[in-house]
């Protein structure tokens, strides 16, 4: 079927009924995926499709078929102008499928972030989803500390990621990133940059550091929204934000990827 371009808010699809308006956003999620849409183009989407089917098996939701069926009706229904950060959602319970439509927020090139380490909340650390609510809460006690993001801390200190992102950092030549056998988001935007390191001769490490051993390097946070945003302050504390020094070109080969969504 053609689905229908759909307005902002959420939706939920049923299968030979498409996406329909439903009520107000709310609740724990099983699993949720977004990414940005700037005029009809996206980066990665198929590796978000990917870890958003994945997380919907291991969850036990729908059968693939009625999932790829739903992926198919979510895709043609995205706008193909302006910016959107759309979110797909498996509902609990119900195992419902749904669509999240919002406007995308103003993306920023720099970001500040509290300086204090916040222990690890989340209950289901490498799936997005269930967690969303705790993880904004978390960001909003940043928000009241003068920061834009706020760092989550396994129990040695250890850095694992923020509370809507990837974090990695620069160790001389080396591009660094926590382990992926901590308890880490697989990240989309991570991937693709990680690739593009090795496929350009940049080693790539995975290193446990504090906080306190990030001082003075340029460190990223890095998700599908706002894509490689350098750390530019560190707020309430000592730590030094190294001038970002790789970002810019970074920056600008993430927006030089982006491909069309597929034709309706």
């Amino acid at each position: 079927m053609t689905q229908p371009v759909i307005t902002e808010g959420l939706s939920a699809w049923s299968p030979g009924g498409g996406l329909v308006p439903a009520g107000e956003p709310g609740g724990r999620l099983l699993v949720a995926d977004s990414w940005l849409v700037r005029d009809g183009r996206v980066r990665g989407l198929e590796r978000h499709r990917e870890r958003f089917l994945r997380a919907c098996g291991e969850s036990g939701g729908p059968p693939l078929r009625r999932l790829l069926e739903f992926w198919q009706d979510m895709t043609a229904a995205l706008p193909r102008t302006g910016e959107w950060f759309p979110r797909v959602e498996l509902a609990p319970g119900s195992l419902e499928l749904r669509l999240l439509l919002r406007h995308a927020p103003p993306l920023g090139t720099g970001v500040r972030v509290w300086s204090a380490g916040q222990s690890d909340p989340r209950t289901v650390p490498r799936r997005k989803g269930p967690d969303l609510e705790t993880l904004a809460r978390v960001r909003k006690r940043a928000v009241g500390e003068g920061a834009d993001e706020a760092v989550l801390v396994a129990p040695t200190g250890v850095v694992l990621e923020s509370a809507t992102a990837s974090v990695l950092w620069w160790e001389d030549d080396t591009l660094c990133l926590p382990s992926p056998q901590l308890p880490v988001l697989p990240g989309v935007t991570v991937a693709l940059v990680q690739e593009r390191a090795r496929r350009t001769g940049i080693r790539v490490a995975h290193r446990e550091r504090t906080l306190a051993e990030l001082d003075g390097r340029e460190v990223w946070l890095v998700n599908a929204l706002h894509g490689i945003r350098p750390v530019t302050d560190w707020a309430g504390g000592e730590l030094r934000a190294a001038p970002a020094v790789r970002a810019p070109e970074w920056r600008k080969w993430l927006d030089e990827i982006t491909e069309p969504l597929p034709e309706r």
